[in-house]
């Protein structure tokens, strides 16, 4: 049986939906809510609670993919780019295949949606493959991806690992989200045709705002049938 908990919350939920309260609306207050279901609240005073606007939703596209494809699209966003020298150590060596203390480039875009921060992506790659734009914070996102697309060999293949979990203390300051929100985790292993780990990516995207697709190509022999 459900709470008078469930039950409000599942009322309000469908007033949002129906349309009968719309973003920007203040929520009734607790002495309201706790008058019209009869229930006891406490008495703590403040601003109220309002309908949050809905949030737009980005998709991760998994799978296969040709060159002028993202992993994330991110363009309707506004993506600040920051690049560091770091050392490969523990997962991220292991995940890059080198040696512990190996020298990568690690380009990390927050992605923003007007003031608040939308998604979060690291993307690692080996100096001798990172584009001297790269290096440059004040280029635009899509050149600085535009550049590592041009410079590093065609991917041969991607392992790609899905996850859901619960943030790190660092992503809900990063990402100012609760840390009761469920996050969707990729790791992004690329490797090139001699086998090289060519770029491995994080990402991580808020479970209110994420999708996930992915597309599986057959190879179809057309080869006409013998007589």
């Amino acid at each position: 049986m459900p709470s008078r908990r469930d039950t409000i919350a599942d009322d309000l939920r469908d007033r949002i939906v129906t349309g009968r309260l719309k973003p920007g609306d203040r929520l009734p207050s607790a002495a309201h809510l706790a008058a019209q279901y009869t229930v006891s609240t406490l008495k703590v005073h403040g601003k109220g609670n309002f309908i949050r606007r809905p949030v737009r939703r980005i998709t991760y596209v998994g799978g296969g993919r040709t060159p002028d494809r993202r992993i994330v699209d991110l363009t309707p966003l506004s993506v600040s780019v920051r690049t560091t020298k770091v050392r490969a150590r523990g997962h991220l060596a292991a995940l890059l295949e080198m040696p512990t203390g190996s020298a990568l480039t690690e380009i990390l875009c927050l992605g923003h949606e007007d003031e608040g921060p939308h998604s979060l992506a690291r993307i690692y790659v080996p100096c001798d493959l990172a584009p001297a734009a790269a290096l440059r914070e004040s280029l635009p996102y899509e050149e600085i991806m535009t550049a590592l697309m041009e410079l590093r060999p065609p991917p041969a293949e991607v392992r790609e690992e899905i996850s859901v979990r619960l943030p790190t203390p660092e992503e809900v300051s990063t990402l100012r989200i609760s840390s009761a929100l469920a996050v969707l985790a990729i790791t992004r292993q690329t490797a090139d045709i001699a086998g090289r780990v060519v770029e491995a990516a994080l990402l991580v995207l808020p479970g209110d705002r994420a999708d996930a697709v992915f597309t599986t190509h057959h190879m179809i022999d057309e080869r006409p049938a013998e007589a």
